[in-house]
């Protein structure tokens, strides 16, 4: 897989990924940026949520299982020094519909373990909890 990000203004820069879809990321005003762009940190942590959200809705599907609703809230922590990389990402995985709950936690234990190429690409530990329907948030 390959890109080219072209720098445009001040912080600002603008890709089209492989698949033909147009990114901006610029930097906030504070720091040079104009704010014409998601921050790369923000589309890291959306990256992660993306791609176990793919994962998890594949794996599903193929348990003949189907979400009504799914969102998901992720939350980073960065190191306070340079590179001020992300030590933890939690994720909450919050469905609804006629689901199994043990079914649930294998799809996001698969993700989370086997198939998210974003995740596992990070150093950050990754936490994960689910509700099901409104329910009791569990973790994993």
């Amino acid at each position: 897989m390959k890109t080219k990000i072209e720098w445009t203004e001040k912080m600002a820069f603008s890709s089209t990924t492989p698949s033909g879809h147009e990114i901006k990321m610029d930097a906030a005003e504070e720091v040079g940026g104009t704010n014409s762009g998601a921050r790369p940190t923000e589309l890291l942590l959306n990256a992660v949520a993306g791609c176990t959200g793919i994962d998890i809705i594949s794996i599903l599907t193929k348990m003949r299982l189907n979400p009504t609703k799914f969102h998901m809230d992720v939350e980073g922590q960065r190191a306070d020094e340079h590179p001020k990389k992300f030590t933890e990402i939690h994720i909450h995985y919050a469905l609804e519909g006629d689901l199994s709950e043990d079914k649930v936690l294998r799809a996001i234990q698969l993700s989370m373990d086997k198939y998210c190429s974003v995740s596992h690409s990070l150093s950050a530990t990754i936490h994960a909890s689910y509700s099901i329907n409104g329910g009791e948030t569990k973790s994993i």
